[in-house]
């Protein structure tokens, strides 16, 4: 059996078609990937499935194997995007959508499954799933962000450091995260921060891919 694509979350670019604006989700990913984003997750909220399905595919090729691809939600994108042969590995699932187990029975397990946590209970609701369920959470929001209208209430960095000392799967911050946060949350066990703005908003994504990984890194 094929194992899953190794899973480097510390930075994770999530995909914004309205902040990447003229230059496009593709090319704003392709620069980002360069400059060091570690694994892209692509949200589609507003998109029809057709839209999303290309949109997951042009990603997939800037990417090119460089960093692992994710769909937001969209399974059924997922799995169509696979069977086009598409370099893409996994989704990520957030508590309104088909429940973690049902994902992984669809997606099988080779894919790399994500869950999004915000409150303690969510926590321990997936730490009690079967191991190899969930490869990951993305626990949040850090602060309020515009790119999330209906976030849960905010946690703050103390915040998400009690609910990743209450999680036993590896976990990566969500929401409204900047450069000032990189070094707290790794300090407070993130594995990873998940930018949206900062990458899909900046003037250089490849530059501040670059100067956002150096710094986690520091």
């Amino acid at each position: 059996m094929t194992a899953r694509h190794a899973l480097d979350l510390s930075l994770y670019l999530v995909t914004d078609t309205a902040l990447c604006g003229e230059r496009g989700v593709a090319a704003t990913v392709e620069a980002a990937v360069r400059g060091g984003a570690t694994t892209v997750q692509v949200r589609a909220k507003d998109s029809s499935a057709a839209e999303a399905l290309q949109l997951l595919l042009a990603v997939a090729q800037a990417c090119n194997g460089r960093a692992p691809v994710l769909m937001n939600d969209r399974v059924d994108v997922f799995l169509a995007a696979r069977a086009r042969g598409a370099a893409v590995h996994g989704v990520h699932v957030g508590q309104s959508d088909l429940p973690a187990t049902d994902v992984r029975q669809i997606v099988g397990e080779t894919a790399i499954v994500g869950l999004t946590a915000s409150s303690f209970a969510e926590v321990e609701t997936a730490n009690a799933l079967p191991v190899g369920v969930v490869d990951y959470l993305g626990i949040g929001v850090i602060r309020a962000t515009t790119t999330k209208p209906d976030h849960p209430e905010p946690i703050g960095v103390a915040g998400f450091g009690e609910r990743r000392a209450a999680s036993r799967l590896p976990a990566v911050a969500i929401g409204g995260i900047g450069f000032d946060d990189l070094r707290p949350l790794r300090d407070a066990g993130a594995d990873g921060v998940a930018v949206v703005s900062a990458l899909c908003a900046a003037p250089d994504p490849e530059r501040s891919a670059r100067e956002l990984r150096e710094e986690w890194a520091r």
